[in-house]
């Protein structure tokens, strides 16, 4: 053998075999690529399922997102404007309060212009100083305006209630705006979002629940609760500034009547005591006159009394020149029962006139203590018309400057 040829040292196969193996490849190829087709088919299929399942997800979270949005704009736009309705009733209120502080700083004046009324009249003198019907309207006022403060203090004191509790609730309803605002703009946020944003990533536990978080029908709850209580304060306040605005007016006329009804007590006052002023005057002049005419009466009586005395002087003489006759002469005869007699007229006319003189002169005093007690009576009642005019110009700061 020129050439020597080895064989390989390992198992061989037939040509039988040989086709037979080929045939199994083939086979295993075709179903091996069956199969791949089919798994390619099929998750070709579910990509688009899935990017469709996905696609629709994404729109149906985004619907209710901006449902949800939406729903929480209405409500907001209602909550700002029943803000709005209340920060005017807020302001309301409290012009109605300080109306009605007002109205009770413009009773203090009457309180005060009362009561220095009633210290004026107070010092009157004498039977002046009585309790009459001005002293009894000035008490009666003074009782109302005590009644009317009550109640304005009362009104004013359930407004303060009333404007704080509003207040409380705007800050409640600022904060929930500000609540739905945050909201409003988180939504936003999160509609913005794709799944080719950058600030996107996964996160632990998605489905984790916050320890605070509210169900839908709590939140449903508290917007109800805060838009009745909201209709229920407003109701609220329109009843108690009407309240206030008819108390605040009723209080006003009742003060102008009260106002009219003591200056015309005081000016009725002031005409009876100018009545009996001038009563008073008129018994003076009549007084004085009369006294002038007892003062003439009794010099007219002393100077007849004087009179009087020289004619008892010349019949006295004459008696005792009488006495003076001599033997038989001296006898009772009718000169001597004369002179006797007329004697004993002079002293009767004497005594009659010394009785009517001290009458006269008991009389002139008692006329001029009449006369004393007059003057104190009449400066007693022009004292007491001082005191009432003086609480007439006093209380003419009582005039209403509102009054129409």
């Amino acid at each position: 053998m020129s050439i020597v040829t080895f064989e390989k040292p390992a198992p061989t196969i037939s040509e039988s075999d040989w086709y037979c193996k080929l045939t199994e490849l083939r086979g295993s190829c075709r179903k091996s690529r069956r199969c791949a087709f089919r798994l390619g088919n099929e998750a070709h299929r579910l990509k688009n399922e899935t990017d469709q399942t996905t696609y629709w997800s994404t729109i149906r979270s985004n619907f209710h997102i901006v449902n949800r949005q939406n729903e929480i704009k209405r409500l907001k736009a209602m909550i700002e404007f029943s803000l709005i309705h209340l920060q005017r009733e807020i302001e309301e209120m409290k012009i109605e309060k300080r109306e009605n502080e007002n109205t009770i700083e413009f009773q203090n004046l009457n309180f005060r212009v009362t009561n220095h009324c009633l210290g004026l009249r107070d010092a009157r003198i004498g039977e002046d100083l009585c309790y009459d019907i001005a002293s009894i309207a000035l008490k009666n006022e003074q009782l109302a305006l005590e009644k009317l403060k009550t109640s304005l203090a009362e009104i004013c004191q359930k407004s303060w209630e009333q404007i704080n509790n509003l207040e409380e609730l705007e800050i409640n309803i600022i904060r929930d705006i500000e609540n739905k605002n945050n909201t409003i703009n988180i939504d936003s946020e999160l509609l913005k979002m794709t799944k080719n944003s950058t600030n996107i990533s996964l996160k632990p536990g998605p489905h984790r629940i916050p320890q605070d978080i509210n169900t839908y029908e709590k939140w449903v709850q508290h917007c109800d609760n805060l838009m009745e209580r909201i209709e229920n304060e407003f109701s609220r306040s329109a009843k108690l500034r009407d309240t206030m605005y008819l108390l605040r007016h009723g209080a006003r006329c009742d003060m102008i009547a009260l106002n009219e009804k003591v200056n015309f007590s005081l000016r009725k006052r002031i005409h009876i005591t100018e009545r009996a002023k001038y009563e008073l005057e008129w018994q003076k002049a009549n007084m004085l006159l009369e006294m002038e005419t007892l003062v003439k009466q009794i010099d007219r009586l002393e100077n007849a009394m004087y009179t009087k005395l020289n004619s008892k002087m010349l019949v006295e003489t004459r008696c005792e020149g009488i006495r003076y006759r001599d033997g038989i002469e001296l006898c009772l005869d009718k000169p001597t029962f004369g002179l006797y007699k007329e004697n004993d007229l002079l002293n009767n006319s004497i005594k009659m006139m010394n009785e009517k003189l001290k009458e006269t002169k008991t009389m002139h005093n008692i006329l001029v203590g009449h006369l004393n007690l007059i003057e104190q009576q009449l400066g007693n009642k022009i004292h007491a018309l001082n005191i009432d005019q003086k609480c007439l110009q006093y209380r003419e700061q009582l005039e209403d400057p509102n009054r129409s």
